[in-house]
C-alpha cells in the first residue's frame, strides 16, 4: 500500500471530524511524538488507495461478465509463458 512520505505541493483541506475520533487521533499522536495530520495523510492515502483497488476489482468483474473479457486458469497461464512442466 502506497505510504506518504513526501509531500509534493501540499493542499490544505478542511475535515469535520467527530470528537472521539479527533480524541484518539490526539491520544496516538501524543503516544507517539507524530503530528495529526501525518496520521490524516497516512490513513488517507491508504483508504483511497484501496477505494481505487475496489473500484479496477468491480469494473474489471463487470467486464467479464458483459463478455469484454475473459479469464485464464493457472495452467493456461503456464503454458502461455513457457512455465509449463
Amino acid at each position: 500500500m502506497p505510504r506518504v512520505r513526501e509531500i509534493n505541493n501540499p493542499v490544505m483541506l478542511g475535515v469535520r471530524i467527530p470528537a472521539e475520533l479527533n480524541a484518539r487521533l490526539d491520544t496516538l499522536s501524543e503516544a507517539t511524538g507524530r503530528n495529526k495530520s501525518f496520521y490524516v495523510r497516512e490513513a488517507l492515502s491508504e483508504y483511497i488507495a484501496d477505494m481505487e483497488d475496489i473500484y479496477l476489482a468491480e469494473k474489471r468483474l463487470e467486464d467479464l461478465r458483459a463478455g469484454h473479457s475473459s479469464t485464464m486458469t493457472l495452467e493456461e497461464v503456464e503454458k502461455a509463458l513457457g512455465l509449463a512442466d
